[in-house]
């Protein structure tokens, strides 16, 4: 693993798999979870089909920047954007990950990339559509949403698990992953790996504050439908049915306002990537990237199950 130092300021943590003779493809993972939540398995296979892939910790995440004493009253934030009064003061938006993420490409000369973004990364992805638009070959956002709250909201029970207070140490971190099953995919769901993996993180970087910050960005961003409609790169977006953290219409709803782009939703896939579906996922952003870059290949717009 290697660090990048941007001309913001903000140092990234990052990783490689494949050959940097081949496209490159960043992959942007979600709100609180570092890098390694995009497997070494999935990366491997991206890798295998020919793609340079680069994954990175979001800032206040993993072993990148942490905004360390950064105050944000989060519930005041939460509150103005459900009221429609004016939102408080954050330290970062969206559109500054957004920014990082592109730091990162120039840190490593590449001058366009193919971008997958997850859930918050998702949303980061189509900031990055929007925003740095130069940059970019194709978008594939997954399990995600526009920042219109009539779009993916969460189920309840799902939103009470992922607000409540942060674990106090190792072993309630452990025994907390358990309830993801709430969002997982409940076809493939394995409680034993949860737990190994929830044990993994913990012990690269467990970072509770950065949470309240990356919440705040998602929120006072808004909503980018309106500027979504004007997105000219190729874009995927990827749901799946089973998704109780982020509905599938938000998957739906950015797939309708993105001109031209291709929905995959995948019965039997909740908020996460289980081994059992990478053949699925890979092929179907291989795809993608292969019709971005020659029109005429296509993509169809399905359910798989």
């Amino acid at each position: 693993m290697t660090r990048a130092h941007l001309d913001s300021g903000i140092e990234l943590e990052y990783d490689t798999f494949g050959s940097p003779d081949d496209p490159a493809l960043l992959l942007v993972m979600g709100f609180t979870a570092q890098m390694i939540a995009w497997q070494d398995g999935f990366c491997e296979q991206l890798a295998a089909r020919g793609r340079y892939v680069i994954r990175f910790d979001n800032r206040d995440c993993g072993l990148s920047s942490k905004l360390d004493g950064q105050h944000v009253d989060t519930a005041a934030v939460l509150g103005a954007a459900m009221s429609g009064a004016e939102i408080p003061p954050v330290p970062y938006l969206l559109s500054d990950m957004a920014a990082d993420a592109i730091g990162l490409l120039d840190h490593l000369d590449i001058d366009r990339a193919h971008v997958v973004g997850a859930s918050m990364g998702g949303m980061i992805v189509q900031t990055m559509a929007i925003e740095h638009p130069d940059r970019l070959h194709s978008v594939t956002s997954i399990m995600s949403t526009v920042g219109d709250p009539a779009y993916g909201a969460a189920k309840p029970e799902a939103m009470a698990i992922l607000l409540s207070p942060p674990p106090s140490g190792r072993d309630e971190v452990i025994e907390r992953s358990g309830g993801f099953k709430i969002w997982a995919s409940k076809r493939y769901y394995d409680e034993a790996a949860a737990k190994e993996f929830a044990a993994i993180a913990y012990d690269r970087s467990f970072y509770p504050e950065g949470a309240t910050r990356q919440l705040a960005a998602i929120t006072a961003s808004g909503d980018r439908s309106e500027a979504l409609r004007s997105v000219t790169t190729p874009m995927l977006v990827i749901h799946g049915l089973d998704d109780t953290l982020i509905d599938p219409s938000g998957g739906r709803r950015t797939a309708e306002l993105v001109p031209n782009a291709h929905l995959l939703e995948v019965a039997d896939m909740g908020h996460d990537m289980p081994p059992p579906l990478w053949p699925l996922l890979t092929s179907a952003i291989v795809g993608h990237q292969a019709s971005a870059v020659h029109p005429s290949a296509g993509a169809p717009v399905e359910v798989a199950s």
